[in-house]
């Protein structure tokens, strides 16, 4: 079947989906001069109302065709993939609806990217689909949103800094939140819960994320003992108060990946970490992050009981389908800090340099539908990254292009600082 299309959107009858709808027909147009782009999702009438909504940004997309299929119809998806070079999913829970589309992806060599930001169901795709990728040169490509394309690129930013400039690579590298301000959309917390849930009733789950190399087939290529940080600390290299990220469980996962997927570019003993800065002072540093610690642990431990994430899920969580308005997305924001080191060598001092990765919109769904979207776009039209096949990461799939792309459109990847 020839391809008709460059991208797909999947699931774009969802909230973050029709943000990425919306992020194509203002940035790119519908008239598929520069890329060719439709939607698609399992019922029709939703897809129509997105349709119309998008034919008010920009009138042609009254024009733009439609797809339809359904997550547990493989016959259905296997039609899907074949008309497109990439499919870029926005639909969770992924460990629910999420793994037919892979399937059909590894199987047919289509290019996809995702949201997802649970690992144990990147690992059962690694398990499962991985090798069958690598075959037919598909490049799925998880975790393209604000997890963990922060995280991911901003490692390779740094390194890629350290060795032009000094001729070599980081051993550590420290990620800090210097600054966040966003909203929880019904997705997210679906996914979140969906996961805890499943902690809860598999301890093999339980293992994987607990494991801070999920995700390296070879496990722990170190001599020494990794850990996520789950308390307030100070930190010396930073001189800040710093409390636990609430993403870290992934983003580091991703950026371990990264390294191994790169040969151990940046080292087999190569430590990265992430946290929330605070201030220095008493009370707005060690009491504030230690309150937030607390608060963090708290609200992961009514999670993980039945009755009490029952309770979270009707009463404090939003729904699926709702999310930040557009006053509440456009306000917010998000600033992340990395701190690279580089050790005494060959008679030369320590050095430190630091670097920034930030965000002028809500980070989880302004910034994020435009990350998978600019995602997609390097899938779909940059012949210069690499064209190996597999269950890849940002750094490793797109690398330094994707930065250039995300930097055009309007974020920042500076360094150093």
């Amino acid at each position: 079947m020839a391809e008709k299309f460059d991208i797909v959107i999947w699931g774009a009858t969802g909230f973050t989906g029709r943000l990425v709808a919306e992020y194509l027909t203002r940035q790119y147009g519908v008239d598929g001069q520069t890329v060719r782009w439709t939607i698609a999702g399992r019922n029709p009438k939703k897809l129509d109302s997105i349709r119309l909504a998008l034919a008010h940004i920009n009138p042609a997309a009254a024009n733009l065709p439609l797809l339809v299929a359904d997550s547990q119809d493989r016959a259905s998806l296997d039609n899907l993939v074949q008309q497109t070079k990439v499919v870029c999913s926005t639909v969770g829970p992924y460990a629910l609806y999420g793994t037919p589309l892979v399937a059909a992806c590894a199987e047919h060599g289509v290019d996809y990217c995702d949201l997802t930001g649970e690992v144990p169901w990147i690992r059962q795709n690694i398990d499962s689909f991985h090798e069958q990728a690598v075959q037919t040169g598909a490049r799925i490509v998880h975790c393209c949103g604000f997890d963990s394309i922060p995280s991911d690129l901003g490692t390779l930013m740094m390194q890629e800094y350290a060795r032009d400039k000094y001729g070599r690579f980081c051993p550590e590298i420290k990620f800090v939140l210097a600054g966040m301000r966003g909203g929880f959309s019904g997705g997210t917390a679906a996914s979140l819960l969906n996961m805890i849930e499943g902690a809860g009733n598999e301890r093999a789950m339980r293992r994987i994320l607990a494991d801070p190399f999920a995700l390296v087939p070879d496990g722990n290529p170190t001599n020494t003992r990794v850990t996520d940080q789950m308390n307030a600390r100070w930190d010396a290299d930073l001189e800040r108060w710093t409390a636990p990220f609430i993403m870290a469980s992934i983003n580091t996962r991703i950026v371990r990946r990264s390294n191994y997927l790169l040969g151990y570019r940046y080292g087999r003993s190569f430590q990265y970490s992430e946290a929330t800065q605070f201030p220095r002072g008493f009370v707005g540093g060690r009491l504030a992050a230690t309150g937030f610690s607390l608060g963090l642990g708290t609200f992961m431990g009514l999670a993980g009981f039945g009755p009490t994430r029952k309770l979270l899920e009707k009463s404090v969580l939003p729904a699926p389908g709702e999310g930040p308005d557009q006053e509440a997305r456009d306000n917010g924001y998000f600033r992340i800090k990395l701190l690279g080191k580089l050790p005494a060598h060959d008679g030369q001092p320590a050095i430190s340099f630091k670097g920034e990765v930030a965000g002028n919109k809500d980070p989880g769904y302004g910034e994020t539908a435009k990350m998978v979207a600019e995602s997609a776009l390097c899938l779909a039209l940059d012949d210069k990254i690499p064209q190996r096949g597999g269950i890849l990461t940002p750094a490793a799939s797109m690398g330094m292009h994707l930065i250039e792309r995300l930097r055009a459109a309007g974020m920042t990847f500076a360094v150093p600082l």
